[in-house]
């Protein structure tokens, strides 16, 4: 009788490649995701930078593009932390990547009303001279970010994480 050569099965004891790359994948994402969010608030100090930045949108009011302003880097700078921690790593993961479509849409505002603006993502912002906007290059920086921040989401496991100490994810 003829029998599948048992070789080729893969064997469930030992799990599949995934779950041993998986947990090195989300640390790498989870590093590089706090690196850029650091480097993002570090570079709107001072505050008024930030707030510079957020008024050139021409979205809020300014007391709320102040708000913003000024907020905005110890937000990104909290999930920073998180993130290189492993602390509510699914949460962090999940607000950082929603935080990347909120900053895709004020870029895509700005472009679709016509704004010449640098974006201040990682510091500077406010008015430019027509044609040294970079919007695409703004836009699919954001998308490459926010998908790390949804990797993290979605497969929070990952080893060096006070989550996975705790139990959370195993």
């Amino acid at each position: 009788m003829d029998t599948p050569d048992q070789t080729l099965a893969p064997d469930p004891a030992r799990g599949s490649r995934w779950d041993a790359v998986q947990p090195w994948i989300t640390l790498a994402c989870r590093i590089g995701l706090a690196a850029v969010l650091v480097f993002a608030a570090v570079s709107k100090f001072p505050p008024a930078l930030s707030v510079q930045a957020v008024e050139a949108y021409d979205l809020f009011p300014v007391e709320i593009a102040r708000l913003i302003g000024y907020t905005l880097p110890l937000f990104e700078l909290a999930l920073a932390v998180l993130l290189l921690v492993g602390l509510a790593t699914r949460y962090a993961g999940a607000v950082s990547a929603l935080l990347m479509v909120v900053f895709i849409a004020g870029v895509v505002s700005a472009m679709a009303r016509g704004l010449n603006i640098d974006c201040g993502c990682f510091g500077g912002g406010g008015q430019v001279a027509p044609g040294e906007t970079k919007y695409g290059i703004s836009i699919a920086r954001d998308i490459a970010f926010a998908a790390l921040g949804a990797l993290v989401a979605v497969w929070p496991r990952s080893p060096f994480a006070i989550d996975r100490a705790i139990g959370l994810f195993r």
